[in-house]
């Protein structure tokens, strides 16, 4: 099965290339199958990483980034994939 774990922040006002540069030299202690990283307006960074794992298995995900450089904490999300 296919997993897809998505991370999104977005930056305080100014600081979007700051939390995109911070979520893209995060390593992650295990490499997932594939991993993509996004911004968008009002300083918004997605980091999605595809896994072969049960829907429930604990995976390594982002940290926390430092508080003064997010408007709010992270969401995440857990997908699965869907057969066509």
């Amino acid at each position: 099965m296919t997993v897809a774990l998505m991370w999104e922040a977005r930056a305080v006002a100014g600081r979007g290339a700051e939390l995109l540069a911070w979520a893209r030299a995060q390593e992650l202690p295990d490499a997932p199958l594939r991993r993509e990283t996004f911004r968008a307006p009002q300083d918004r960074v997605l980091v999605i990483t595809w896994w072969d794992a049960a829907y429930d298995a604990e995976l390594p995900e982002l940290p926390e980034p430092a508080a003064e450089l997010v408007a709010r904490p992270p969401h995440r999300w857990r997908f699965e994939g869907v057969e066509e």
